[in-house]
């Protein structure tokens, strides 16, 4: 099965780096339309992308301020069953990031559009923990 990992600083204190991977209204500044959720071990995030895309995914991992890690529960084919986490580390006063898309069935055109997008969205996460920038989610995958 084909991964998607990205590895890469962010200069922001890991305790605003957490909140923003792992609360909705953290979620909601780089990746989600809107969301809902809570960032305990066996809760249910509902992950709003429009109105044909409303998924759902289970908390699997959470560690305060070192891992957050949710499996698809309800999204399309290729995502179902997958895993979305981030690994958190402080290294000299920087956040490091370690991010997996884990599980897919296979290197399709939507693994491969989906590796391009996180890339994308990663690149908005870090922007607006470093300076800021708000990029509304209509406009995201052009920022």
């Amino acid at each position: 099965m084909p991964d998607i990992l990205q590895d890469f600083p962010i200069n922001a204190p890991i305790e605003k780096v957490f909140q923003s991977i792992s609360t909705p209204m953290g979620l909601d500044n780089w990746w989600t339309q809107e969301s809902d959720g809570q960032a305990v071990e066996g809760a249910e995030f509902k992950l709003g992308f429009g109105p044909e895309y409303n998924w759902r995914a289970k908390v699997v991992r959470c560690v305060p301020n070192i891992e957050f890690e949710l499996e698809m529960t309800q999204a399309d084919g290729d995502w179902l069953g997958t895993r979305v986490g981030l690994h958190l580390e402080d290294r000299e006063g920087l956040t490091w990031i370690q991010f997996h898309h884990t599980g897919w069935p296979q290197a399709n055109e939507h693994y491969r559009i989906s590796t391009h997008c996180w890339a994308a969205y990663l690149r908005i996460l870090r922007r607006f923990l470093e300076h800021g920038e708000s990029v509304p989610y209509e406009k995201r995958l052009e920022a």
